[in-house]
Parts: structure tokens; C-alpha cells; sequence
């Protein structure tokens, strides 16, 4: 008896171990660790993006002939109520379904003065827009990412950036293998005093040409309901899936150990029903051929 109850306590006990972030660091890239990085293009500015290298990551990758896949994340809006920060450094999806085993960057909506990230919406678009461009092939050359193996994902905000940055144009939409948009998404509700989100009608049509871009490719969309899961299938009927996380069940009560919300990105870093659909469905996204997709 005793036995049993030993063993169901040291059970519940590691049941209840949450993924933890990786540390951040001042020293740069490295493997496990979280590091904050402005590039040449934006030296003296506070514009910055976050990387974290797998955890067997070596600086001979090249020699090695390895590579790894990439999830790149865009964060929630700055959100006291849930807990988001709006800053890379909060971020935590993606390192949800990576795990230490890719490379996980967390990309910047840049300001419109082009001096900081924006913590709010998406600041210069066109801007936001080329830092992908520009930096998500630059990752992949310099740390052994592989192209044919880039992953999109986004919290609220970020949910919506999926597809309102992520398949702004054809030559960005070309970056992913594959979307996942958590707690929101492109098109569905009217953000009014926002150009780009008002009024609804206009905005529904210019989501659907950019959720055209998508051509195939696979999708995860979560917490979607009827409206958004009819929107999205009419226009990309096929490679779409949709998850529905009960954080109830996943986390109990509000706030908690973890979050304060159940608006929030953290949910991946607890395994349950969700956290393990979500990562088998990266995992199997990334193990596709290129022909696959």
C-alpha cells in the first residue's frame, strides 16, 4: 500500500513539471540559451530579435553536415491582464513544441521610428515584414537552420501576424513549411481604429487573399470557433487542422503557477492532451520532403 502510494505521488509529482524557458544570455547565440540580438541593420537601436540554439548545437555544425529545423514565433500584444509582455522576451509557444530540438526565434514587430520592437500591433509593417525576409534565411546560413524546415507560430497578436505578416506577400509566405496560429486569427474580428483591420467587410477580403498565400501548406489553427473554422476552410481547404485546448482541464484555476489567464502562450510548456497534438504536429511537419508540401 505504501508502495502504491509512493509511486502514484512521485507520478503526480513529475506530472506536475512544467518545460522550463532557457536562460537568458548576454554572451550571444549558444545552445539552451536565450539570447536578445540586434543586427547590422539596426545597430545603436533597441530593435531585436530572440534565438535559442537546439541543445546539441556546435559552432562545426557545418562540418558535421547538420542542421535543424527553426520555429519562429511573433508574441501577443503587451496584455497585463493575461500576462503578456508584447516583448520577445516574454515569449514561450514555440519553445513549446521545440524543445531544445530546433532553433527557436522569437521575430520583432518593428517600430514605425525604427528605433525599438513595438509592443503593440505591428508597428512599420513593410519593416516587420523585411526583417523576416531578411533575417530568417540569414539564421538558417549562419546556425545550420534548414529553409525547407521553417515553422511560423504566433499568440494572439502574433496568432493573427501568422497570416497578416506571415503571408503579407508571396516572397515572405515562401519562408514557412508550415503555420500555427493560437487564440485568434487574420480576418475574423474588426479592430476598429486600426487602418489595417477596419472596417470588417475590407478586411475579411484582404485576409483572404493572404491566406491564398498559403498554398497548401500546412496549418494548425487553435481555439478557432465555427466562424473562424468555416472562414479558413473555405479559402485553404486542405493541410488545415484545428486544436482545442480546454485550459481548464490543462491548468486548473486562474491565475496560477504558470499563467495568469487562459489567454496565454505558456500552455504548450505543460504536457496534457493539447501540448502533446501540438508537437506531434510540428514534428510531423518538419519531417516532411519538401515535395510533400
Amino acid at each position: 500500500m505504501r508502495l502504491a502510494l509512493l509511486i502514484l505521488t512521485m507520478a503526480t509529482s513529475l506530472a506536475a513539471v512544467d518545460l522550463v524557458l532557457p536562460p537568458l544570455t548576454e554572451q550571444g547565440p549558444q545552445p539552451g540559451k536565450r539570447a536578445a540580438i540586434t543586427t547590422v541593420e539596426y545597430a545603436g537601436t533597441k530593435v531585436r530579435h530572440l534565438i535559442a540554439l537546439p541543445d546539441d548545437w556546435t559552432p562545426d555544425w557545418k562540418a558535421r553536415g547538420k542542421n535543424w529545423p527553426v520555429i519562429a514565433e511573433y508574441t501577443g500584444n503587451y496584455f497585463p491582464t493575461s500576462g503578456s509582455t508584447g516583448e520577445v522576451e516574454g515569449a514561450a509557444l514555440g519553445f513549446g513544441v521545440a524543445r531544445g530540438k530546433a532553433i527557436w526565434v522569437v521575430l520583432p514587430y518593428v517600430a514605425k521610428d525604427r528605433l525599438k520592437n513595438e509592443r503593440t500591433w505591428w508597428g512599420d509593417i513593410d519593416a516587420t515584414v523585411d526583417y523576416a525576409k531578411t533575417n530568417i534565411p540569414r539564421i538558417c546560413a549562419e546556425f545550420g537552420g534548414d529553409p525547407q524546415k521553417v515553422v511560423l507560430c504566433g499568440f494572439s497578436r502574433g496568432a493573427i501576424g501568422v497570416s497578416f505578416l506571415g503571408l503579407h506577400d508571396d516572397e515572405v509566405a515562401k519562408l514557412w513549411c508550415g503555420l500555427w496560429a493560437h487564440d485568434h486569427f487574420d480576418g475574423m474580428l474588426e479592430w476598429k481604429g486600426h487602418a489595417w483591420g477596419s472596417p470588417l467587410a475590407r478586411y475579411r477580403e484582404e485576409a483572404t487573399v493572404r491566406l491564398r498565400r498559403l498554398a497548401g501548406r500546412p496549418l494548425l489553427v487553435c481555439q478557432a470557433g465555427a466562424e473562424t473554422k468555416n472562414f479558413v476552410t473555405a479559402v485553404a481547404p486542405t493541410n488545415v487542422e484545428f486544436l482545442n485546448v480546454d485550459m481548464a482541464a490543462h491548468f486548473g484555476t486562474f491565475p496560477n503557477d504558470l499563467v495568469k489567464h487562459p489567454h496565454n502562450d505558456r500552455w504548450p510548456l505543460r504536457d496534457g492532451p493539447a501540448t502533446a497534438a501540438a508537437r506531434v504536429w510540428f514534428d510531423r511537419i518538419i519531417a516532411r520532403d519538401k515535395a510533400a508540401k
